[in-house]
C-alpha cells in the first residue's frame, strides 16, 4: 500500500476506527474490562442533539462499560485522530533510514510534541519483548 492509498483509504477517523476494528476483532467486539466477546453494542448519538458520541464508541452488555478499540493499545489516551496515527506507522515502516519526529511534524501538519510522542510509542510496539539473541556463525 503506497501512500496514495493510505491517504484514500484512511481520509476520515471512521474508516480508520473500522480498519483498526477489523484487525484487532475479527469475530466481533471484546471487552477490554471483564473480556465479553461480541456481546457489545455501538453507542450513537441521537439525532438533533447537542452531545455528540464519539465515533467507534462500543458499550459492553455484560459489564456495561463503555470502551474504545484504541484500549490497550499504542493508541488509548492520545487525542491525536487515529488517521494520523495510520499514516505515521505507514511513513516510519516505508522509510529505509527511519523517520525522525520533526519530519513527521511537517508531512502531518501536527505539533512537534506530537510528533514526538508519536513516534516514541510506535518505536515501543515494534520492539520485541523478547529478543532471540543470534545464533549460529554471525558475520558484521
Amino acid at each position: 500500500m503506497n501512500l496514495i492509498d493510505l491517504a484514500k483509504n484512511f481520509s476520515t477517523e471512521e474508516q480508520a476506527i473500522t480498519f483498526l476494528e477489523s484487525k484487532l476483532w475479527p469475530n466481533g467486539p471484546v471487552c477490554p474490562h471483564c473480556g465479553l466477546l461480541g456481546e457489545a453494542y455501538r453507542i450513537q448519538s441521537k439525532p438533533n442533539t447537542k452531545n455528540k458520541v464519539r465515533p467507534g464508541l462500543w458499550k459492553c452488555a455484560g459489564c456495561r462499560e463503555p470502551f474504545r478499540v484504541t484500549v490497550g493499545t499504542i493508541f488509548e489516551d492520545s487525542h491525536i485522530p487515529l488517521h494520523k496515527w495510520m499514516m505515521a506507522i505507514h511513513l516510519m515502516c516505508a522509510s529505509k533510514k527511519g523517520i525522525s519526529a520533526h519530519q513527521l511534524h511537517r508531512m502531518l501538519g501536527i505539533g512537534y510534541r506530537a510528533a514526538w510522542f508519536m513516534a516514541h510509542r510506535i518505536r515501543y510496539a515494534m520492539a520485541s519483548d523478547d529478543p532471540t539473541p543470534l545464533s549460529g556463525t554471525v558475520e558484521v
